[in-house]
């Protein structure tokens, strides 16, 4: 960051940092966040500041947008990237909040050219290079360390999409092999597919295999919220997710990861 960059940022933080009490009230009240030691949560209420500055939050549906549901969102969001760079979440705008799961219609053409109209119902959604639309009621249910979290699941999708549409394949670090992440989340995927069409039932959500992206998006909420699971389910992938997000959720407050 040049030096213009450190004013401007310093500058935001003087003048528009989140209230201690503000915070940790937050903070309280998601206990996904209780393994963070005193500079993890320093360093989230100086990245959740500059999140909720640089974002515009938009209502929809007769939502009330207020700053308790920007702050939520925010700590989660910022949750992902703590370890990460602060552009994370370059290239767009907008968060739109609905305030309970809401309709989108979709077109989707199949192999024989036929296109096919539908109405989803939705909690969340992320458009490349677009906003991203959050259920209120969702968000509040989120960070309860359930292993189920909308902010967690949209927000992985927005890394996702730094390299282009979200595939389940976001950029990687230096050090990090290519081929192991295909690997490893490729023999995960496949498992997963097999134990759900097989008819079992299974501790990680079933729409992870929808596809690859959304396979990364919602072992991206298990990895933070319910991490044992995802540990034992699937070590490799937590390992590629820990290498990723550059976090251990199963490790003791402050430790490396």
């Amino acid at each position: 960051m040049n030096w213009f960059g450190r004013w401007r940022r310093t500058r935001i933080l003087a003048r528009h940092a989140i209230l201690p009490a503000d915070f940790d009230a937050v903070l309280a009240a998601l206990p996904i966040l209780h393994r963070l030691d005193a500079l993890e949560r320093a360093r989230l209420r100086e990245a959740a500041s500059l999140f909720i500055h640089g974002k515009t939050f938009s209502a929809a549906g007769g939502a009330e947008v207020d700053a308790a549901i920007q702050l939520v969102i925010a700590v989660q969001a910022c949750l992902l990237t703590l370890n990460l760079g602060e552009d994370s979440y370059r290239g767009w705008n907008e968060i739109i909040l609905y305030p309970d799961e809401f309709l989108r219609a979709r077109e989707e053409m199949d192999e024989a050219g036929v296109v096919h109209h539908t109405r989803d119902i939705l909690a969340g959604e992320s458009w490349h290079g677009g906003p991203l639309v959050l259920s209120i009621a969702d968000v509040a249910s989120s960070g309860q360390a359930d292993g189920v979290n909308v902010v967690l699941h949209e927000f992985a999708h927005k890394l996702d999409m730094l390299n282009g549409d979200a595939n389940g394949f976001p950029p990687l670090h230096r050090g990090m092999n290519t081929a192991a992440w295909a690997r490893d989340f490729g023999a995960a995927y496949d498992n997963l597919c097999h134990r759900v069409d097989a008819g079992e039932h299974t501790a990680i959500d079933p729409y992870a295999t929808t596809n690859p992206a959304e396979f990364f998006a919602v072992l991206t909420e298990v990895f933070f919220e319910t991490p044992a699971l995802l540990d034992m389910e699937y070590p490799a992938v937590y390992r590629q997710l820990q290498q990723f997000y550059r976090q251990h959720p199963l490790a003791s407050p402050g430790a490396e990861p």
